[in-house]
């Protein structure tokens, strides 16, 4: 059995209230009943309310920039003969429902900016917004194309979706280049491939997030680069991007062995300490483990990264290698001997900052959601496409996960917003207190 939702009788009184305006207003009705003769397209009548509201609501505009209406003369007076109306130009838009011819009002000072139909905008930006929305959720241009013609009878065409989607960069931009907090306690970095038009041909590429955890425990997403290779000349160049916008320390950065950024994150910020996340590390030696032998193994090399000390950790991993499972998987063992110098800092940390910083699974989580929203798309058409689309993917899977958190009655850090996960780090204030007791030089300026 079907249930109708009732409708709030609130609701019912705005709409009754509305439509008596309307009806009371002259010059709409009027409107509607020319259109309502003219035509039996239910279109053709929205297009035309829409219109006219419209060309009402700039010339509202045009008021209020002026001080005075269009035939106030005692106002006009009022307000000096410094700037007044000055004509109007004719412009087409594009809406859901055709075309909509507009007169913009112009001023003799040319100050004017109307903001519902902006300048330089050919479509109503409600249109716009679908399609950002759309290409955002992981739809190609192709796609939404063919969406906008099947269920809305309006065909765009590639160029001017790109144009569309190309209008986010200005706003990339801003948000690539933001100003950043002076310190962060951990900045956890990881990457995804993706396949880029370059030169002519089709290379992949690396896509790497950072995530920086602030002192309140907030989880920011600090910036997007795309590489070809990784090297130390690549991550000199990150480490300064972050450091010009601000970034003047950095406690730990975690990381799955990325090639030549230890030596760029001591170069930036010489106290700072490079730890390869664990979780990589087991998931690396257990690649050479055949699957039945899997859980036994990685019992046994639970004991090292459980180790309270340096000392007790190299000996489990010597009597690791010893062991029958060792002999019988060699290189399992060789996977953590080669990462040791940048495994053994997070012995250095108490239990609750261990399990902070034992994985980067908050940036991979973020990366397996854009895995899912890139996986329509067979490659970009270049760097600047890449950008933009993750960035807008970044932005809608943010605000989906906003949503949950309301629906569920979660609360929302105050510094929250777009691009940040909205929730402190799990045991975070344990964490951090663990951190400053252990080093207290490092947290004093900071506290």
């Amino acid at each position: 059995m079907t249930t109708v939702a009732k409708q709030d009788p609130a609701d019912s009184a705005r709409i009754k209230a509305i439509e008596e305006k309307l009806l009371a207003n002259p010059e709409m009705a009027k409107l509607i009943d020319e259109l309502g003769t003219s035509t039996t397209d239910a279109n053709d009548l929205v297009r035309g309310l829409l219109q006219a509201s419209i060309n009402r609501g700039l010339n509202a505009e045009m008021d209020a920039h002026l001080g005075y209406g269009h035939s106030d003369r005692d106002g006009k007076t009022a307000a000096g003969q410094g700037n007044h109306r000055n004509g109007y130009y004719p412009k087409r838009v594009d809406s859901n429902y055709g075309p909509i011819d507009v007169a913009v009002p112009r001023d003799r000072n040319g100050s004017f900016l109307p903001t519902m139909v902006p300048k330089g905008s050919r479509r109503l930006t409600d249109v716009d917004d679908m399609i950002i929305s759309l290409y955002a959720g992981g739809m190609t241009v192709r796609d939404i194309q063919h969406h906008m013609i099947t269920s809305m009878g309006v065909d765009i065409s590639h160029e001017t979706i790109s144009a569309i989607t190309d209008a986010v960069l200005d706003e990339v931009m801003i948000w690539q280049n933001r100003q950043l907090d002076d310190f962060y306690p951990v900045i956890f970095l990881d990457a995804l491939r993706i396949k880029v038009r370059d030169g002519g041909r089709v290379v992949n590429k690396s896509v790497y997030l950072a995530i920086g955890v602030d002192m309140d425990g907030i989880k920011h997403i600090l910036g997007i680069w795309l590489a070809k290779e990784e090297g130390a000349s690549f991550w000199a160049n990150v480490c300064a991007n972050l450091a010009t916008r601000g970034v003047q320390d950095v406690f730990i950065v975690c990381c799955d062995g990325l090639k030549g950024l230890p030596q760029a994150v001591e170069a930036t910020w010489p106290d700072s300490m490079v730890q390869t996340c664990v979780v990589h590390l087991i998931r690396a030696a257990n690649r050479w483990v055949a699957y039945g032998d899997r859980k036994a193994v990685s019992a046994q090399l639970r004991k090292i990264y459980t180790a309270p000390t340096e000392d007790t950790a190299i000996a489990a991993l010597e009597e690791f290698e010893a062991s029958e499972l060792g002999v019988k998987y060699p290189q399992s063992a060789k996977v953590w001997r080669d990462a040791w110098d940048r495994f053994i800092p997070f012995l250095q940390f108490p239990p609750m900052a261990r399990k902070v910083i034992y994985t980067t699974n908050s940036i991979e989580s973020m990366n397996n959601e854009l895995r899912k929203a890139t996986r329509n798309r067979v490659q970009f058409t270049n760097d600047e496409s890449a950008i933009k689309t993750l960035w807008l993917m970044i932005c809608n899977i943010e605000d989906k996960r906003a949503a949950k958190r309301a629906k569920q009655g979660k609360r929302v850090a105050a510094s929250s917003g777009r691009l940040i996960e909205g929730r402190k780090v799990a045991n975070w204030k344990q964490a951090i207190n663990q951190m400053a007791v252990a080093f207290p030089d490092r947290f004093e300026a900071y506290l």
